[in-house]
């Protein structure tokens, strides 16, 4: 029933996610309200699925097991696909009968407000779903820390997951999962569809502004296809477009906030001083807003600050690789 409402309220909660996170209204509908719908049904037919079994033991003993709910599921939800990441974890906690208090991020808390109405008008008795919205600092690691909650559930920076773990065990043995950051290699081979290799590296990296856990943010190339690859990229970035997350002509709206803002700024003028050669983008639109040109560096180096650290940003990175061999292990390094 949840799904349902979600579906019918979809060109609000879209509305509501552009204008929160800067996304392109047509991908908060089209993917993150869409696809969080999506989620919500399929954890909806796993209650029924969950199953113990009986072990054939000797003497008269009955050997079995039992699933039941962890308890109080602690949800701290990151900024970056607010309303997907919520149904992700809100589907498997409730589908397996446990509680629920959900912390949306601080920069975008309106689709999780609003998820919480629809909780309501649903049918879910009081006190399953809770939306506790408020700072991480406060909120936060007073939900880590809290020795009711049984369960946390994090998705954000490296930084934070390090707290939140060590801040878990204060009061109780609470279980902990946590989705972090993540530099992910992208490998183009010379034997490539180079059109659709073009075109999947730059989905893989400028989706979502490149705030992306799993962007594909070290993009390495084949020799053999290399100085190519790296003009056609070059091309494609220039001819995205930056702007109103309303309109649907936009292809990248602005980043989440100042701090992210700068940060991405701090990256690009990092590898423009490590030797990184810069072919397009690098500044800022305009005058107003957290909006940074799609920007293509070529010629990096895994030894550098841009290739070694996630900027969460629309920067694609492009290194030379020579044989397979070699590039497993520097994929790996």
């Amino acid at each position: 029933k949840l799904a349902d409402l979600v579906e019918q309220n979809i060109d609000e909660l879209a509305a509501l996610e552009a204008l929160d996170n800067g996304k392109p209204l047509t991908i908060a509908k089209h993917v993150d309200i869409n696809v969080a719908a999506d989620t919500l049904r399929y954890f909806a037919g796993w209650p029924d699925k969950i199953h113990g079994q009986t072990i054939p033991t000797s003497g008269p003993f009955f050997c079995y097991t039992k699933s039941e709910p962890v308890g109080v599921c602690a949800q701290i939800i990151p900024w970056n696909f607010p309303m997907l990441m919520a149904a992700t974890k809100l589907g498997p906690a409730l589908a397996s009968g446990c509680t629920v208090v959900l912390k949306p991020a601080e920069q975008t808390p309106l689709t999780a407000l609003r998820l919480g109405e629809l909780i309501v008008e649903a049918g879910f008795p009081p006190g399953v779903v809770n939306i506790v919205p408020g700072q991480g600092p406060i909120a936060g690691k007073h939900l880590a820390q809290h020795p009711d909650v049984d369960k946390v559930a994090f998705t954000g920076s490296t930084e934070v997951g390090y707290q939140i773990m060590r801040s878990s065990h204060v009061n109780n043995l609470k279980r902990v999962t946590l989705e972090l950051g993540g530099k992910s290699a992208n490998i183009i081979c010379d034997d490539a569809d180079i059109d659709q290799a073009i075109a999947q590296s730059q989905l893989g990296l400028f989706f979502n502004m490149g705030q992306s856990c799993i962007a594909g943010s070290r993009l390495y190339v084949q020799e053999g296809i290399y100085d190519e690859f790296v003009r056609r990229s070059m091309e494609a970035a220039k001819a995205r477009i930056v702007g109103d997350p309303f309109s649907v002509k936009t292809d990248q709206g602005p980043q989440i906030d100042r701090t992210q803002f700068e940060k991405i700024l701090n990256y690009i003028s990092i590898g423009k001083k490590e030797g990184a050669k810069i072919l397009t983008g690098g500044k800022r639109v305009g005058n107003k807003g957290f909006f940074i040109e799609p920007t293509v560096f070529a010629d990096v180096e895994d030894d550098m600050t841009i290739a070694r650290e996630e900027i969460f940003g629309p920067v694609m990175t492009i290194l030379k690789f020579k044989t397979i061999d070699e590039v497993i292990k520097r994929a790996n390094d």
